[in-house]
């Protein structure tokens, strides 16, 4: 069966993870909606557009192999933003837009935020029938992609080129194992996670839900799934 196989590998990356307070923290692989946003971005897909981003959580299957899991960096984080009194009947379409007030009625807000220092993934896209774009053409978007794209959060763009390609294999981690054979240097996956109905090719060791299932993009809103664990080598 083809799977499309691409790399990501940054400096910094964050996989969100549910936000509670000022806390946000990051898990150790990507998941679906991060997924999905950055298959939109690579093909130009705006973020308004509902339609185009519910066909894509439709339309695909993922599988995410970690090769190094990386490093915790945890970054106390502070930002400015106007209260919301302030922005009622005031238009702020942009970060520029929201700052353009006296400094005096700018607030500060504090966060801790989660990032993953050095680490690397493969990724395995599977399309499902009536998915609305194949996978040739996903591997050529992610080659020259339409818009910029990042891991997680805009401070956090690919250290290296996604490394697109197509290929046949009988499970997801037979087309992960492939293509990180073909590497150089060659690589081997520490840990696979995948959804419901990808055949993984591994047995799972942990399944548990994950809200990151996209419901609507404009509204940040997130129902569950169920992600599939396999643990499969120590990390070094």
């Amino acid at each position: 069966m083809p799977f499309l196989i691409f790399q990501l590998q940054a400096a910094l990356a964050a996989w969100g993870d549910v936000a509670v307070g000022e806390f946000r923290g990051s898990r150790e692989q990507p998941g679906a909606s991060a997924l999905i946003g950055l298959l939109g971005a690579a093909l130009g897909v705006r973020r308004e557009d509902e339609a185009a981003h519910a066909a894509l959580r439709d339309g695909y299957r993922f599988a995410v192999g970690t090769v190094a899991a990386g490093q915790l960096l945890r970054d106390y984080h502070t930002a400015q933003v106007p209260g919301r009194t302030t922005l009622k009947g005031r238009p702020h379409h942009t970060r520029r837009d929201e700052l353009n007030l006296p400094r005096h009625e700018l607030n500060t807000i504090l966060s801790t935020r989660d990032y993953r220092q050095n680490a690397a993934w493969v990724v395995a896209v599977q399309a499902l029938p009536g998915a609305p774009h194949s996978l040739d053409a996903l591997a050529a978007a992610l080659r020259e992609p339409r818009f910029v794209l990042y891991l997680g959060r805009k401070c956090c763009p690919p250290a290296a080129p996604l490394a697109p390609r197509l290929l046949d294999a009988d499970s997801a981690h037979a087309a992960l194992a492939a293509y990180l054979a073909a590497a150089d240097p060659p690589a081997t996956l520490c840990s696979l996670a995948w959804g419901d109905g990808m055949p993984a090719g591994v047995p799972a060791h942990l399944s548990a839900p994950r809200k990151d299932r996209l419901i609507r993009r404009q509204g940040w809103q997130f129902g569950d799934r169920t992600e599939h664990l396999a643990l499969l080598a120590e990390d070094d």
